[in-house]
């Protein structure tokens, strides 16, 4: 009995220490580090898209009041951000998700989702949507969209049909 209830103390301990050293907050974008990994976001994008086909938001456009911006800091460091543009009233699109290649594969990017779905419910969303590549190198992406019950579907908003492009919808 002695074993399992250490065994437990030490999951209670880990656990609360990651939970202190994460910290998701609305950021407002001005910090070095938020617009080095979006310009890493917008060359990724460049280096893998036709320029046709790459819809990255720059800085000026994630600032407006219709965009609501979150990073996730872990440790001090700037782990992961994403945002939502309001389209209208009740749907929204899910913009600039990155995670920091030093922190891929640790389920980073799937906590920060979660948080921004909740985050879109407080607003009064009922519907996220999303554009992704279709190319290999977003497949991850579209995995974790897929994971967190987006499902496929038809442009929406300005975009057209793109081979290059992944168009994903989720009711909220």
């Amino acid at each position: 009995m002695w074993v399992y209830a250490h065994i437990f103390f030490i999951m209670v301990i880990t656990l609360t220490m990651i939970k202190t050293i994460m910290q998701i907050q609305l950021d407002d974008l001005s910090s070095s580090a938020v617009k080095q990994l979006l310009e890493q976001h917008h060359q990724d994008m460049l280096a893998t898209s036709p320029p046709e086909s790459v819809h990255t938001l720059d800085l000026t456009s994630l600032m407006q009041a219709d965009v609501k911006f979150w990073t996730l800091w872990q440790g001090g460091r700037l782990a992961a951000c994403g945002a939502i543009k309001l389209l209208t009233s009740q749907h929204g699109e899910i913009k600039s998700m990155r995670t920091h290649e030093d922190f891929r594969g640790r389920g980073i990017a799937s906590i920060l989702l979660d948080y921004m779905l909740s985050q879109a419910s407080e607003l009064g969303l009922s519907q996220l949507s999303l554009e992704t590549g279709s190319m290999a190198f977003f497949k991850p992406a579209r995995a974790l969209y897929e994971k967190h019950g987006f499902e496929y579907c038809d442009p929406f908003a300005d975009y057209e049909l793109d081979p290059h492009s992944a168009f994903m919808t989720r009711q909220l």
